[in-house]
């Protein structure tokens, strides 16, 4: 059977639009196929939200749908393959539960119907919301194949979502006994320590049940989810007969029948993974939200580098604007190193001293504030991370420049950063999940083949530059305990002695977990964060804001 795979990146909530693609390959790229095979949710992209509970939405859809079947009408020879939401009562004109459905439409009918059965509760995605559970998965008689059809997380029990190698479901292991190739559609969210999860569980799918695995992937970026594409298809002993490109569109037609092809393309490695998620985040979320370009503050430390570097590939160096804001206490090889990066990405460059406007700020709330710092006050610090958050919106406001912010995970987690400051301010949190032992790694992914960022930049002790010869770790552990410390406990669940006994200082890690709770309200107010290292198929209890907790 002769299968195009489109690996498509959707637009949430824009129906025509993503049916008119689907007419298109079906007369070009498609035309040859005996099957086009489309992501889950492609109708409506994914996640859908609250859209769901729109009367006008659902009455959107039943357009949609009834689109579709005359589509597959007029192309009888290809049969269509796609994710769409089905409201349990059609044509009721209010609000009702849906379906999670993959749709078979062949020859202008509706040849079957897979609703999905395991609806993730995950807070970025919560499908338990907004759609009621299927009881059983779907096979499809197709020019003489048993088509075995499922949809995303059916595949593995629930509880294995978050581990390192997953298992096969009941569902996936009774479907396969059943059908001669199984075919799943998914809109599965990158995260780096799930790079090779996927394809390692393909494989293994394949090999176990000695069937045809193909998995069709989403591809692009809504709001805080990247979803990776790399879609897969393996022969019955587990071979790779395709891996499509990651983070990327791909239109592929592959024969279910062929022979393993002798090489396919390398994936990528981890943190190039997370290189590529964040500019394809960066890039889709400016489009998608109907920005064509980006400001950020350019510091000379390493953070904004590398998120001054991944803006430039997102969206071109022309459509980027870097602001370097030194205070009285930035160094003047700050300011050289600032500029020197932007000269090597060719980005636009000001320099908008801060001075001024402190000296005015402290001049004002002199009689407000007295006019002595007391010892470990932050007040002068922190008026100067909030006048470059005004700068920045300004130019936003002036220009409609999205601002990018560039706090990362490991300073955000601890409540290192100033609220409405700006490392928390702006549209979009470029590194806010992404630790500081990884931003290095980026560092260096970027300056794989020549320096783009000044080497000083990296090799120089981090620093807020707010008073004089200030460090990071003044303030907090050295990243390479603090990393650990917090992944243990966030992302693990260990407890305190748990982590303790990893080798840790009993008050560090003491200090890190009361830190990570007394500061929840500082992150619950942050811009909106790009997701490549949280696992998003895993759970993430929200942290109170208020209450009492024991260490």
């Amino acid at each position: 059977m002769k299968i195009t795979i489109g690996q498509l990146n959707p637009l949430i909530g824009d129906l025509a639009g993503n049916i008119t693609r689907i007419e298109q390959l079906l007369a070009t790229e498609a035309a040859s196929a005996d099957l086009l095979v489309l992501p889950e949710l492609y109708l409506t992209g994914y996640p859908p939200h609250g859209l769901l509970g729109k009367r006008w939405f659902q009455r959107e859809v039943d357009t949609g749908l009834t689109r579709l079947q005359a589509l597959s009408a007029r192309y009888p020879e290809t049969g269509i393959l796609l994710g769409a939401p089905t409201p349990i009562a059609l044509g009721v004109d209010r609000p009702c539960p849906w379906y999670n459905s993959a749709l078979f439409f062949a020859g202008g009918k509706l040849l079957g119907t897979h609703n999905k059965s395991y609806l993730p509760p995950y807070p970025s995605f919560n499908e338990a919301a907004y759609f009621q559970p299927g009881s059983s998965s779907s096979i499809v008689n197709f020019k003489g194949k048993r088509l075995g059809i499922m949809i995303g997380e059916d595949l593995w029990l629930s509880s294995s979502a978050s581990e390192a190698e997953l298992l096969p479901s009941p569902l996936l292991t009774a479907l396969a006994a059943e059908c001669d190739l199984i075919i799943t559609l998914a809109a599965l969210p990158f995260f780096a320590a799930g790079n090779d999860q996927l394809y390692r569980f393909g494989a293994a799918c394949a090999r176990r049940f000695r069937k045809p695995f193909l998995l069709v992937n989403q591809v692009g970026a809504n709001e805080e989810l990247v979803f990776k594409g790399e879609s897969l298809f393996f022969n019955a002993e587990g071979t790779p007969l395709l891996v499509a490109p990651s983070f990327r569109e791909a239109v592929i037609l592959v024969d279910s029948e062929a022979t393993p092809p002798p090489q396919l393309p390398s994936r990528p490695s981890v943190s190039r993974a997370v290189y590529e998620a964040l500019v394809l985040g960066i890039r889709d979320y400016a489009r998608k939200t109907g920005f064509t370009k980006a400001a950020l503050g350019l510091s000379g430390g390493i953070d904004s580098a590398v998120v001054c570097c991944l803006a430039a590939a997102a969206l071109g160096p022309e459509k980027v604007l870097a602001v370097s804001m030194p205070s009285p206490y930035t160094s003047p090889a700050s300011i050289m190193e600032a500029r020197i990066l932007a000269e090597n990405l060719g980005v636009g460059f000001q320099e908008i001293p801060i001075t001024p406007l402190l000296q005015a700020y402290l001049h004002a709330l002199t009689p407000y504030l007295g006019s002595k710092k007391e010892a470990g006050d932050t007040t002068e610090e922190n008026l100067q991370a909030r006048i470059r958050a005004n700068i920045l919106m300004a130019l936003s406001n002036k220009y409609g420049y999205l601002v990018l912010g560039a706090g990362n995970k490991s300073e955000l987690m601890v409540g290192y950063c100033t609220l409405n400051g700006v490392d928390m301010i702006g549209g979009l949190g470029v590194l806010s999940d992404v630790p500081k032992t990884m931003v290095y790694e980026l560092a260096a992914e970027i300056n794989q083949e020549h320096e783009v960022i000044p080497v000083a930049t990296i090799k120089k002790p981090p620093s807020a530059e707010l008073r004089p010869d200030q460090t990071d770790t003044d303030t907090l552990p050295p990243y390479p305990v603090l990393d650990p410390i917090l992944a243990q406990y966030l992302d693990q669940n260990r407890t305190r002695e748990e982590i303790i006994a990893q080798g840790f200082a009993s008050e560090t890690v003491t200090w890190v977990l009361q830190t990570v709770h007394r500061t929840a309200y500082k992150r619950r107010q942050a811009a909106p964060g790009l997701r490549v290292t949280t696992n998003p198929l895993g759970a993430a209890p929200r942290l109170p804001v208020v209450g009492k907790t024991k260490f």
